[in-house]
Order: C-alpha cells, then sequence, then structure tokens
C-alpha cells in the first residue's frame, strides 16, 4: 500500500508572497457600463481582490478542508491527491466522482456528506457511499514534459487508486466537465469493474463525432452548441493551443488567475449575473487558492494534449449503465437523449434539473445527492 495521510498546510512563505502580489496589483482600464459583457467585470474583481487581501482567511478554509480525510498514493511514479470518505451505512458503495476545469475538489465538498452519511440529511442510510474525489490541479497524472493523454492517464491512474490501493473491485464513477470523460473512459475500458457512471454532461468528445444520419432536433442542437463555443469558447482555444502564453500571466498575478476563473463561474453558473447568490466570497477563494497554492503552471490551464491526442474516440460505445442530471444553466445547452444514446448505450435515468448551472454538485448538492442515490440504488448488487 502506497497510499498515505496527507494534511494541507501550505507554507507561511507561499502565503505572505501571495499577500505581497495582492497588496501591487495593477488593474486595468475598463469599459464603462460594460458590466461582465468584456470578461471579468473590474469592480467585483475588485472588490474580490481587497476581501482576498484583508479578510479572507486561508488557515480557517484550510481546516475546514482539512475535516476531510485527505490522502496520496503513488503510481506509476505520480503522486496523486484525494479525498476519501467512508459511508455512514450497512454497505456503502464505493464511488469516485472527478471535477474538472476550472473548478476543483470544492466541487464536492456539500456533496460528501450528503452522499456518506445520507441519514443524517434526510435520506436513507441504505444509500450510503464510500467517495473518493481525486485532485486533477496540475494534472497529476502527467509530469510536467509528459504530452501523453491526460484524461486517459487519470482514468487509469484512478482505476489503479480505487481497484490495488483501496481494493474496491466493483465501483461506481461519476463527474462533470473534464470528469464526465473521465468516467467515461474507465466505462469503456474497465466494464467489470464499473457499476455505472453518473454524469452531469455527455462529455465534449461526442462533439466531434461525425454522424452522418442526425436528426433535426441533434442537428439544432449541435448548431446552438457551436454557437455556444462561439461566444465563450475562447479560453479553450487558448488552452487548447497556446498554454504556455497564458501561464506566465497566471504564474505572476493571484489577481489576473482570479479573473480567469471567476469568469467562468459567473458565465456558468445558475446566479442570473450575481455570483453571490450563490457562492460566497470564501468559497470561490478557497477554489482559486488550490489553483494558486499548487503552483500556477501550464498544466493546470492545459487542454492542449486532449485537443491533439484525444482520450476518448468520439463514437466510443459505452455499454455500462449511465444516468444523468443535466443542469438546465450549463455552458452547452441540454441535449437530446438520442443524442446522448449514440454513445452511452444504456441511460437508465435521466433528469433535467430544475436548477443548476456547469457546477452543479457546488450550486444545487440536494439535487445531486437525490439523482446520485436514485441511480446507484438499484445498482448496488453485482451485476449490471
Amino acid at each position: 500500500m502506497t497510499v498515505r495521510p496527507y494534511t494541507l498546510n501550505v507554507p507561511d512563505a507561499t502565503l505572505d508572497d501571495l499577500h505581497r502580489r495582492l497588496a501591487r496589483t495593477r488593474l486595468p482600464d475598463e469599459v464603462e457600463g460594460a458590466g461582465w459583457d468584456y470578461g471579468t467585470n473590474p469592480g467585483y474583481l475588485r472588490e474580490l481582490a481587497d476581501y482576498w487581501l484583508h479578510e479572507y482567511d486561508w488557515r480557517a478554509r484550510e481546516a475546514e478542508l482539512n475535516r476531510f480525510r485527505h490522502y496520496t498514493a503513488e503510481i506509476d511514479g505520480t503522486e496523486l491527491r484525494f479525498i476519501h470518505e467512508r459511508g455512514k451505512g450497512p454497505d456503502p458503495m464505493p464511488l469516485v466522482l472527478f471535477h474538472g476545469w476550472p473548478d476543483s475538489i470544492c466541487r464536492y465538498l456539500k456533496l460528501i456528506p450528503m452522499l456518506t452519511d445520507p441519514a443524517a440529511h434526510g435520506g436513507d442510510p441504505a444509500d450510503s457511499f464510500d467517495v473518493v474525489v481525486p485532485s486533477l490541479i496540475g494534472d497529476p497524472g502527467m509530469s510536467r514534459s509528459d504530452k501523453g493523454q491526460p484524461l486517459a492517464k487519470m482514468a487509469e491512474i484512478s482505476y489503479r487508486l480505487m481497484t490495488e490501493e483501496l481494493g474496491y473491485g466493483r465501483f461506481g464513477a461519476g463527474g462533470g466537465d473534464g470528469g464526465s470523460p473521465i468516467s467515461q473512459i474507465l466505462g469503456a475500458r474497465h466494464p467489470e469493474s464499473i457499476a455505472g457512471l453518473h454524469l452531469t454532461d455527455i462529455g465534449f468528445p461526442i462533439m466531434m463525432a461525425n454522424f452522418p444520419d442526425l436528426s433535426d432536433a441533434e442537428r439544432e442542437y449541435l448548431a446552438r452548441s457551436q454557437e455556444q463555443g462561439f461566444e465563450e469558447g475562447a479560453y479553450a482555444m487558448l488552452q487548447g493551443t497556446k498554454p504556455q502564453t497564458i501561464a506566465y500571466g497566471l504564474n505572476d498575478s493571484p489577481v489576473g488567475y482570479a479573473a480567469w476563473i471567476i469568469e467562468k463561474f459567473h458565465t456558468w453558473s445558475d446566479c442570473d449575473g450575481d455570483l453571490e447568490t450563490i457562492y460566497t466570497k470564501d468559497e470561490l477563494l478557497t477554489n482559486i487558492m488550490l489553483y494558486w497554492t499548487a503552483g500556477p503552471s501550464v498544466r493546470a490551464v492545459s487542454y492542449r494534449e486532449e485537443w491533439v491526442s484525444g482520450s476518448l474516440a468520439p463514437d466510443q460505445r459505452i455499454d455500462v449503465p449511465v444516468g444523468l442530471a443535466l443542469p438546465p444553466k450549463d455552458i452547452d445547452p441540454v441535449p437530446p437523449r438520442e443524442f446522448a444514446e449514440r454513445n452511452l448505450k444504456d441511460i437508465r435515468r435521466w433528469t433535467v434539473l430544475e436548477r443548476g448551472g456547469h457546477f452543479a454538485p457546488m450550486e444545487v448538492p440536494e439535487l445531486m445527492a437525490r439523482e446520485i442515490r436514485e441511480f446507484f440504488r438499484p445498482l448496488r448488487a453485482a451485476g449490471p
């Protein structure tokens, strides 16, 4: 066993450097009355940076994070950090959950207690889970110089973590954003071990497939998705082609890093233009701090390896049971079920959530807990 307990403890020197950089922030000018139309709103960013410098208490947030059980495991020479919380119930089901970018393990902090201890949150203890949440920040499935397939590598490392290190022969997997294709890779490559996949989107690889027999609804969906990509996808084009260029600014400026991330939370969340109807400043900054203190790098913002190599074929067949909980305010429109079923051949639960956006487990954890419990309940026994 290589699994070892781990405690978050950012060095004082890192925090001192952060505060010096925050105090010396130089903000650009702004277009009067533009709001968020040109990107991150300067007024809100100025307010957030001031709070970060003068009021935000990382040590208090660090202590909250350390209430979860953190571990590291060395797998194939790679150190993987993860949360592993045991369920409180008669027979907890193992479940690995993956985040994407620009979120982090923070995606699941509200959801984990609802899954591990359902009885304490109005649920049935028979629906409890052992929850594992790997940290993808910095692409821990790769060395700094590797040009491999990060999502596929993360899937394989996570498979070995669940089976060889933690001893789970059969488990569920799920996630959204990059966590969706990682989960689908597990389902495609290790169907004998995967009880089911619970996803908040159908994953981006299928968008690149060239299906010859699309229905009118599918063509309309793809057109709307493409339009959304043109409006909101500049970040992905840069991260997928020239990630080194943006890495210099993010590595040098914490406020620059915050602006890069906060704009996505504002646009992709179901917040009606007001971030703090969904998140507190502390929640937003803690997510940013996990990126900043990990050592901002090209890896934290790079989609390049996926664009060049691809980890999941666009027409990859996934035969394990799938549940989808689709947030209505996600960056991508809700797809027609027929389109999802081109790849996901055994969809057993299809729910368009009452509310929620791209970061649904952070935004509407109670809805996500309901969906995950309902989907996996009939899959707890051995077999498909």
